[in-house]
């Protein structure tokens, strides 16, 4: 019995040695830990533009107007499908009634819309151009593509990640360590904005008004940002 009892204190004291000796470790690094944060950032091009290309109408009723509005849509469209580098898809439509203060209706409204996308600005414009008869050019803007997103983040990438790493160096050797290990760390990447669109004075044309020149477009630039932070273990 009294071997037993030995036996168990002599287990628990070695156990209890061996927590605190492990907590004295955990002390340790959890005072060499150095959180840090690094980014690469790089202007780029906007490669895509967005049209909106917009009709409206107003007759004595719903039929009159909605079916001058597809009239106007269909020959737009058929000219958009003339050609394969400019994306045409229908926007927004809508009708709705006017009324007068005793709220009869005394006419009625509407409005249809194209959107148009391209990394080809010029065929952009010149198509706009080419249905400004039917359609005015109501709102443009840009973005970045996918493909030129992606891309650019992939390069930035391995700037960020050399830049913490540098930091984690240089960091743990002002503090008088001699290296680092990488504990956690997270890669991200900023969104670019999605495009606002700049509004443009609608000009009132009749069907048989010349169409309206091209017009120059630039995209301009936005930033793309990687960012890595996380945690390291100085040593």
């Amino acid at each position: 019995m009294r071997k037993s009892l030995a036996a168990a204190l002599l287990i628990a004291t070695a156990a209890n040695a061996a927590y605190a000796q492990s907590g004295d470790e955990s002390a340790r690094q959890v005072s060499g830990v150095l959180g840090l944060e690094a980014s690469a950032t790089k202007e780029v091009e906007q490669d895509t533009v967005h049209i909106t290309m917009s009709a409206q109408e107003q007759g004595p009723d719903a039929a009159t107007v909605s079916r001058n509005l597809t009239q106007k849509a269909n020959k737009a469209m058929s000219v958009a499908k003339s050609q394969s580098v400019v994306e045409v898809q229908t926007g927004n439509v809508s009708l709705y009634p006017s009324t007068n203060r005793d709220g009869k209706i005394t006419a009625w409204r509407g409005r249809t819309e194209l959107q148009m996308t391209s990394k080809d600005f010029g065929a952009a414009s010149r198509l706009a151009s080419q249905i400004s008869d039917q359609m005015q050019m109501d709102g443009v803007s840009f973005s970045l593509s996918r493909e030129a997103q992606e891309k650019t983040q992939a390069e930035l990438t391995n700037q960020a990640i050399q830049a913490f790493r540098n930091q984690a160096q240089n960091n743990a050797k002002a503090f008088g360590y001699s290296g680092y290990t990488i504990r956690q760390v997270q890669v991200g990447a900023n969104a670019p904005m999605m495009p606002r669109p700049y509004a443009m004075k609608a000009m009132a044309m009749s069907a048989s008004a010349d169409a309206a020149p091209p017009m120059q477009l630039e995209g301009g630039k936005t930033q793309v940002t990687v960012t890595v932070s996380g945690t390291v273990q100085m040593k």
